[in-house]
């Protein structure tokens, strides 16, 4: 096994998400990852958007699809549901999926800093901690402003981040488990502005293979701030996945709805 970046089409170093999420050993470190929590979630996004008393169905773009757990979720309910991601392993393993359970998703790959599809949606979603990878501010307005172009007047944009202060007093910088054959230790760093994990693979052979992830830190205000000055309403903040209140410290997400102004 080899953990080492391979080179951009330029010759620039790859980001840390480009070769994890494309990795095949992904799905089984996050093999936990739970089918009935995206369904929760997504009822709850309905519910508060007040679109699953809608009389159509809604359009729906999961800006960063994964697996496809969520979007498998809103194709069940019957919305019209597009799924993108960057990575080809993810989205290849999402659409063999859709396909072996019957369900009607269009799939799309592309880097959301970049996304420019030709359509408009009622509802565009971003979850399970899928922002803030990128270096910029910049890059991170990227997104938010293709989100924006894509949603028609009085859409909605749901984004879904890690609670930093619920993170600070649930932190755990050390842990290891097992997955079939595979012994997993992840090391965890935690700063003001972002979370840090270098997850270390060991087969049964004793190959090891590593790889990292980093994820900038939001407050309810700054990203409330960011979403404002990109032009977006911002509705509600809710704290879990069932829609409760958000009360900082206890609430381990922030789950912001927002909307492009009618």
């Amino acid at each position: 096994m080899t953990g080492r970046p391979s080179p951009s089409r330029d010759g620039s170093a790859r980001e840390w998400f480009e070769d994890w999420f494309n990795h095949p050993l992904y799905l089984q470190v996050y093999s936990h990852r739970d089918d009935a929590e995206a369904a929760r979630c997504v009822e709850t996004i309905l519910r508060i958007t007040g679109l699953d008393h809608e009389p159509d169905k809604a359009s729906v773009l999961d800006i960063a699809c994964g697996a496809g757990r969520h979007a498998f979720a809103f194709a069940r309910k019957g919305h019209q549901i597009t799924a993108n991601d960057l990575s080809a392993f993810l989205l290849g393993t999402a659409e063999s999926e859709a396909a072996a359970s019957g369900l009607d998703i269009a799939f799309t790959r592309c880097d959301m800093r970049a996304i420019r599809l030709e359509r408009q949606f009622d509802l565009v979603v971003q979850l399970f901690s899928s922002f803030g990878y990128f270096e910029t501010e910049d890059e991170d307005r990227a997104v938010l402003r293709n989100v924006l172009e894509m949603l028609r007047p009085g859409g909605w944009y749901v984004l879904d981040l890690l609670n930093p202060s619920w993170l600070s007093s649930h932190f755990v910088p050390h842990s290891e488990k097992t997955s079939g054959e595979l012994t997993i230790t992840e090391e965890r760093t935690l700063s003001h502005e972002k979370v840090s994990k270098r997850i270390g693979i060991r087969d049964a052979a004793g190959h090891t293979i590593s790889f990292t992830e980093s994820m900038k830190l939001f407050s309810p205000e700054a990203i409330s701030g960011l979403l404002q000055s990109e032009g977006f309403e911002v509705v509600r903040i809710a704290g879990d996945y069932l829609g409760a209140e958000f009360l900082a410290p206890a609430s381990p997400r922030i789950l912001l709805f927002s909307r492009k102004p009618s």
